[in-house]
């Protein structure tokens, strides 16, 4: 096995919400020829395929070798020391030996402590990934009590196929979430006066609306049309959370750690020349400006306890996806030895581009205001390899399955400041619906 995961701190001790799997795991990887685009070898029949892709690298998976769930105030360390202890007594043959071949763990994290979501890592039997010109395959199983240690799974193990295109959605309709538009503008309303007082600087507020169709959707169709439509972003889907998102909350490999930070957002007209003028603007607003720094400042204060050096640009500039702009920095790092993917997520979590700053008095606005569970939304979702490696976006542009797909919760958040406008804001957050709206028909 490679080098062993971070140890947090040590959570109080409480029940533990997960059992872990009877037997060990046992994983092996083999390196492919090109077996086509990974979304397309998301079998049919599949409830609950696993994706992480961003032009037409990443990962997918399917199928289920374990599973761990977790919630509260704990969930990240929870997560991450049974993850460690699956792994504990693994057999592992890896011919590939790249970042993210061997064991994966699929995940998405509850943003709120509260939440009555619990949080999800999802160990997938069938792995296949690609990247840099190399694609792999890791098949994983977990083996019985007492029986021998194995260096290879039972039988063969061959590419997958492409499968055919999936039924797209149909007959969505859209509805009103927990507050309608008039009522999400006057929270605006109130929570910038709550700026104005002096509670918080900055506070994330979300609104959610419901997408209801006719028949259980298909996701690996609403992935296909979200990755076509925004290569840019990493499309992914853990757990019935499915969505875009163009904010990589963290990347480790080796020692080396990357932030993309995303604060200050104004929506595309289609007019090239247009736009260019909008992303002038959006680099030089005051408005913009400040949020972005306070989005940040609080990256940074967070990664530097495990990293021996950060570096820092000294200003943003403008991501332009097909629907939005955003104001962006890579804040990049050189980790201390021990640190997993995992640890870091939990440690930028709730950064101020999904909360607020003070992160603990936005977070208590939010609760107040927003009249709303958030659920997996804003939290991070990604993957981590055996070797503590991985990737962890923040789930945002996103939607939630129900229980029968046939309907899914839609949201969107802005960043209110001293001065936001309610409806501009409104008009903001409908463009970043815009991603899962379209990928639904809508």
């Amino acid at each position: 096995m490679s080098t062993p995961l971070s140890s947090p701190a040590q959570p109080a001790e409480r029940p533990a919400t997960t059992p872990r799997p009877a037997g060990r795991l046992v994983s092996r990887t083999v390196g492919l020829d090109d077996p086509g685009p990974l979304l397309d070898l998301l079998p049919p029949g599949d409830a609950e395929p696993l994706a992480w892709v961003r032009r037409g690298e990443g990962l997918v998976g399917w199928g289920r070798a374990a599973r761990i769930r977790t919630s509260g105030p704990d969930r990240f360390a929870d997560a991450e020391r049974r993850w460690r202890e699956l792994l504990g007594g693994s057999v592992v043959r890896d011919e590939v030996r790249l970042r993210g071949t061997g064991p994966v763990a699929f995940g998405s994290f509850a943003f709120a402590d509260a939440s009555a979501s619990e949080s999800v890592l999802e160990v997938p039997e069938t792995v296949v990934g690609h990247r840099d010109g190399r694609w792999w395959l890791t098949r994983t199983t977990v083996q019985a009590p007492g029986a021998r240690a194995a260096a290879e799974l039972p039988g063969p193990v061959e590419a997958p196929a492409p499968h055919g295109r999936p039924e797209p959605p149909r007959d969505v309709t859209f509805a009103d979430g927990s507050v309608t538009s008039t009522e999400w503008e006057l929270l605006v309303a109130a929570a910038v006066a709550r700026i104005g007082r002096g509670d918080v600087d900055k506070v994330v507020l979300a609104r959610d609306l419901l997408a209801r169709a006719s028949a259980p959707l298909d996701v690996r169709s609403v992935l296909q049309r979200l990755a076509a439509a925004y290569p840019a972003t990493w499309t992914f889907h853990v757990d019935g959370l499915v969505g875009a998102t163009p904010e990589m909350l963290v990347r480790t490999h080796v020692r080396l750690v990357a932030s993309r930070v995303l604060a200050g957002t104004i929506r595309r007209t289609g007019d090239d020349e247009h736009d260019l003028a909008l992303a002038a603007s959006l680099a030089r607003s005051s408005k913009d400006l400040g949020e972005h720094e306070y989005a940040v400042r609080s990256v940074v204060e967070a990664l530097e306890p495990f990293c021996a050096g950060t570096n820092v640009p000294e200003s943003p500039f403008v991501l332009h996806l097909a629907n939005v702009m955003h104001l962006a920095t890579d804040v990049t790092g050189v980790l201390r030895d021990g640190v997993s993917s995992l640890r870091l997520a939990a440690a930028l979590h709730p950064s101020a581009a999904v909360c607020g700053t003070p992160t603990g008095a936005a977070a208590g606005l939010i609760a107040d205001l927003e009249g709303m569970d958030r659920g997996r939304y804003a939290g991070p979702v990604g993957w981590l390899d055996a070797d503590g490696d991985g990737e962890w976006g923040i789930a945002l542009r996103c939607g939630q399955l129900g229980d029968d797909a046939t309907e899914v919760r839609l949201f969107a958040g802005c960043g209110i400041v001293d001065g936001s406008d309610p409806a501009a804001e409104l008009a903001e957050s409908t463009a970043k619906l815009v991603p899962m709206r379209d990928a639904l028909g809508g």
